[in-house]
C-alpha cells in the first residue's frame, strides 16, 4: 500500500506519439503525474527539445533510447542523452558489461558538467512483448527468467542502477539486486484493459507488491477518453493496494 505521492511517483506514463499529443497530455496531467516516458517514437522525430518541454511543464523524464553499440559508441550517447536533463535512461544489458560501464561514465560525465543529479540507467532485460518461443527463435535456450537474472546481474554489476523487466520478474529482480535498484516494469494494465502487443503483463498493484520502482503504463492512460481520471484510478488502486 503507497501514499498518494508514492504512487503517483510510482506511475511513468509512455507517450508514445506525435509531439501535439505529447504536450496536450503532459498539459492536461501536470500538476498530478510525477514521470513521463519520452522512447524513440518522440526523441528520433523531434530530439532533445521534446525533454525541454517535459521538463519545462514540471515532469520527471524516463529516456527510453535502450542504448545499443559499441561502448566507444554508448559512453558518448550517454553522455549526449544525459545532457537533455533525462532523470533516467535505459541501455541495452544485451550490449555487454563493457558496453554498460561505459554508458555509466558518460552519464557521470555529463552531470559533472551540467551540475546537478547524475541520470540514473536501468538496463532492458528481455522486452516485455517477448515470451520463451520468441526467446528460442533468436537462439536464446534458457527460460525468461534466466535470462532476466542473467542480464541484470551483468548490468548492476556494470554500474547500471537497475533493470527493466516485466513485472513478473519484479520479485526475482528485487531479491536477485536488493532494495536500492531501480526496477521500471512496462507491461502493465489495470485490470480489464487490452493487453496490446505486451505478452507478460500485470496488473498496477501486483507490479508494486511484486517489487517495481515504476510502472511504465501507456495506452491505459493516454488513450483513455480522460487521462486525467484514468490516472487518477490507477493512483487509488495503488493506494488501495
Amino acid at each position: 500500500m503507497l501514499t498518494q505521492d508514492q504512487a503517483r511517483d510510482a506511475i511513468i506514463i509512455a507517450l508514445d506519439c506525435d509531439r501535439e499529443t505529447a504536450l496536450q497530455l503532459a498539459d492536461k496531467l501536470s500538476g498530478k503525474a510525477v514521470w513521463v516516458k519520452v522512447g524513440m517514437t518522440l526523441f528520433y522525430r523531434y530530439g532533445p527539445s521534446i525533454v525541454d518541454d517535459m521538463r519545462a511543464r514540471g515532469l520527471r523524464v524516463f529516456l527510453d533510447l535502450k542504448l545499443h553499440d559499441i561502448p566507444f559508441q554508448i559512453h558518448g550517447a550517454a553522455f549526449s542523452a544525459s545532457l537533455t536533463g533525462a532523470d533516467i535512461l535505459s541501455i541495452h544489458g544485451l550490449g555487454g558489461a563493457a558496453m554498460i560501464s561505459e554508458g555509466r561514465k558518460g552519464v557521470e560525465e555529463a552531470a559533472a558538467g551540467r551540475g546537478g543529479d547524475r541520470t540514473r540507467l536501468v538496463a532492458i532485460s528481455v522486452l516485455t512483448s517477448m515470451d520463451a518461443e520468441a526467446l528460442h527463435s533468436i537462439g536464446v535456450e534458457s527460460p525468461v527468467e534466466e535470462e532476466v537474472a542473467r542480464l541484470a546481474s551483468l548490468a548492476v554489476g556494470a554500474g547500471s542502477d537497475g533493470i527493466v523487466c516485466s513485472p513478473q520478474e519484479a520479485a526475482q529482480m528485487r531479491a536477485l539486486l536488493g532494495p536500492d535498484a531501480l526496477i521500471v516494469t512496462p507491461g502493465v494494465r489495470p485490470a480489464g484493459a487490452e493487453v496490446g502487443d505486451q505478452k507478460r503483463v500485470s496488473t498496477p498493484a501486483a507490479a508494486i507488491a511484486a517489487g517495481a520502482s515504476k510502472l511504465v503504463i501507456g495506452r491505459p492512460i493516454t488513450a483513455a477518453d480522460d487521462p486525467v481520471a484514468a490516472f487518477d484510478a490507477i493512483v487509488e488502486e495503488l493506494v488501495q493496494g
